[in-house]
């Protein structure tokens, strides 16, 4: 059962409180590996469903699942110049095996570009066999210095997608046929508002021409990159020889895309949606959607209360509810309802003596308001039109936040006074000068989160970069950032 200590609140700390919530969600724990996690069930389940939601979308586009080699020679790094100079610092080498020292090192995936394109030159011979779209679910390891449970492991579990195209069009078309899959899964099933946008050259992906990005804005007002996808060009075709011959018998090389999410998304999740008791998780992605938990006072009540409470759960169940009976002795429905409202449950039914008699439960929402009776008949559909205004509201709510902590047409002064007070997501123009870009980051720490594409960019287009004054070539949107 989860500890009953009162949460630091997200006012008085709010990296404290993320934490403490997820130590008390029992989402992750701390490995006795330094920087990794373990993912408990409670976490866990969450991610399965976030992978449920993801692969019927990726599959929607076409692309298949494989697997590919945890171990890459060393050597297919240092093909692609850019690639290995990105991953350098953290990379993670075995130099024995079997007792004896290896031939040649092998790296544990940081990313799986090299692996699959040394595979995709034997695989690709045609046009005809393009595009070849593939994603694998799997584990990475970096060597990260400073890490947190979820937003950033050594090791962590994600997807990562590799695509091969004939041609420089196709390839950008489906990288940002992607941007949108990660877009329609944040808002939809997450409830957690994003912008789209390009990365500047200095943040793009090691190796990739262009790369665009999904950005949150959690609660204490910094951002969130909760995905990528890059439109690599020809760097890995040409390093590792993955050609085809065209329709007009020429021997070309492919264009390449990837893009991935990862285990970091339950961290935005958490910081999104949560409040001073615990997480909110939204009904789409939630574990359990609602808990039932049976009050009763005698033996004779028990009886009467679990064989309907039973009832209950099998009906919801079969109405498409994931539900979970709380039927554990011994403990008080109160600490009942203080855990589950801890774990972020979207509903609670309790369900008494007297709730029997009159053929109802008492519904009460994670989201708070008062509780409410609702007829056991037609309940299955009750709770679904329930959570459809809860995963609404909670779209809704942070998009509402995120635009009370954004502002507009930033100039130096405004934007400095911005990031002194609650700071958010802060737009304006900038002279596309990656000098410029720096000097901001290292006297601010606050980082170009994206280009924002056009649907989130100004009415009015900026005349001059916010920092430097001069004619400002694009507008970019920087904060703070995990």
């Amino acid at each position: 059962m989860a500890d009953q200590k009162a949460l630091t609140t997200r006012a008085q700390d709010f990296s404290a409180w993320y934490n403490e919530v997820i130590m008390r969600a029992e989402l992750a724990d701390y490995s006795p590996v330094r920087g990794c996690m373990v993912i408990r069930p409670n976490g866990y389940a969450i991610w399965e469903q976030m992978q449920r939601a993801l692969d019927d979308m990726f599959k929607e586009l076409g692309v298949q699942n494989a697997y590919f080699p945890l171990l890459i020679p060393q050597s297919f790094f240092s093909k692609e110049a850019q690639h290995i100079d990105g991953f350098a610092p953290e990379l993670a080498i075995v130099t024995h095996g079997g007792g004896k020292e290896l031939e040649e090192p092998l790296v544990i995936r940081p990313t799986s570009e090299t692996i699959i394109y040394s595979m995709y030159a034997k695989w690709i011979q045609s046009y005809r066999d393009l595009p070849m779209l593939m994603n694998q679910w799997c584990n990475v390891l970096r060597w990260e210095m400073r890490t947190r449970l979820f937003l950033r492991t050594a090791e962590f579990l994600w997807q990562e997608g590799h695509t091969a195209h004939v041609d420089e069009a196709d390839a950008e078309r489906f990288a940002l046929e992607i941007l949108k899959v990660y877009r329609r899964f944040a808002e939809e099933w997450m409830a957690m508002p994003v912008l789209t946008g390009r990365k500047t050259d200095s943040e793009r992906f090691a190796g990739a021409l262009r790369t665009y990005c999904i950005e949150g804005l959690m609660q204490d007002n910094k951002a969130l990159q909760a995905g990528t996808t890059h439109n690599l060009g020809q760097n890995f075709a040409k390093a590792f020889q993955v050609t085809f011959q065209s329709d007009q018998g020429t021997l070309e090389y492919v264009w390449n895309t990837s893009w991935g999410v990862s285990t970091r998304l339950v961290g935005a999740l958490v910081m999104t949606h949560g409040d001073d008791a615990g997480i909110i998780t939204p009904p789409r992605l939630a574990q359990y959607q609602c808990v039932i938990v049976p009050i009763y006072k005698s033996d004779a009540e028990r009886v009467t209360v679990l064989e309907a409470a039973e009832r209950i759960l099998r009906e919801l169940r079969q109405g498409g509810v994931r539900t979970h009976l709380d039927k554990r002795d011994g403990l008080k429905p109160g600490a009942k309802y203080y855990e589950w409202e801890g774990r972020g449950v979207p509903l609670r039914l309790e369900v008494g003596p007297r709730d029997v008699a009159a053929g109802q439960v008492m519904l009460a929402r994670r989201t708070g308001g008062a509780k409410s009776p609702l007829p056991t008949a037609g309940l299955a559909r009750a709770l679904q039109t329930e959570m459809d205004v809860m995963q609404a509201a909670l779209l809704e709510a942070a998009r509402v936040r995120r635009e009370q902590h954004s502002i507009r047409g930033i100039t130096k002064a405004s934007f400095l006074e911005f990031l002194e007070g609650d700071g958010g997501f802060a737009y304006g123009g900038w002279c596309g000068d990656a000098a410029c870009e720096a000097t901001i980051k290292e006297e601010t720490k606050a980082t170009i989160r994206c280009l924002p594409d056009e649907e989130f960019r100004s009415p009015e287009a900026p005349r001059s970069c916010m920092w430097c004054d001069r004619p400002a070539v694009t507008e970019a949107v920087w904060a703070r950032a995990y």
